[in-house]
């Protein structure tokens, strides 16, 4: 259990305690340490492992055993999951004790209001990161952009989505 395996939990733990706003909120750091420093994946391999946990049950941040599974196997998964959730659960344990023992004061309402652009800019930070990763070219794009503007717009079901593109791309390079 060396080598990778540790390196794995020494990225995620860190990661866990800024996951403010949740799982997507780190995803360009997390793509950052796995293929510009680490380079234990490639940038597609990075959004290939993001879209399969997007598309699993569970949480988001599933991503991280996907990528541990990758580097190192079972014991990288198990690794990086207990990186990537351990430290927060032990943190969000303290957080809620103090948080209920202190309900709607001041500092507590300014913190709120902080993190919120905070999470907000991870967030886009995340989406402008895997927009880049994207194969595919102009199609791929638009095919973002135009399922970003359904799902924000009407009350698709994102498995339909999933089959255009699909279709789409399949009609694109179906024949080669």
């Amino acid at each position: 259990m060396r080598g990778p395996v540790l390196g794995l939990f020494g990225v995620f733990a860190p990661l866990s305690l800024v996951t403010v706003g949740g799982g997507q909120t780190v995803i360009a750091a997390i793509q950052r340490q796995v293929v510009d420093q680490h380079g234990w994946m490639t940038a597609p391999q990075f959004l290939n492992a993001f879209a399969i946990s997007r598309m699993a049950p569970g949480p988001g941040s599933l991503l991280a055993t996907l990528i541990g599974w990758q580097v190192a196997g079972f014991w990288g998964a198990v690794a990086a999951t207990l990186g990537i959730f351990g430290p927060t659960a032990v943190l969000i344990y303290g957080v809620a004790v103090v948080w209920r023992r202190h309900q709607g004061a001041l500092w507590q309402r300014a913190l709120e209001g902080g993190l919120r652009p905070v999470a907000a800019g991870m967030i886009l930070a995340s989406v402008y990161v895997l927009m880049e990763s994207l194969d595919g070219g102009w199609p791929a794009v638009a095919v973002a952009f135009a399922s970003t503007a359904a799902l924000m717009a009407s009350r698709v079901n994102p498995l339909l989505l999933l089959v255009v593109g699909a279709g789409i791309f399949l009609a694109l390079h179906g024949n080669g």
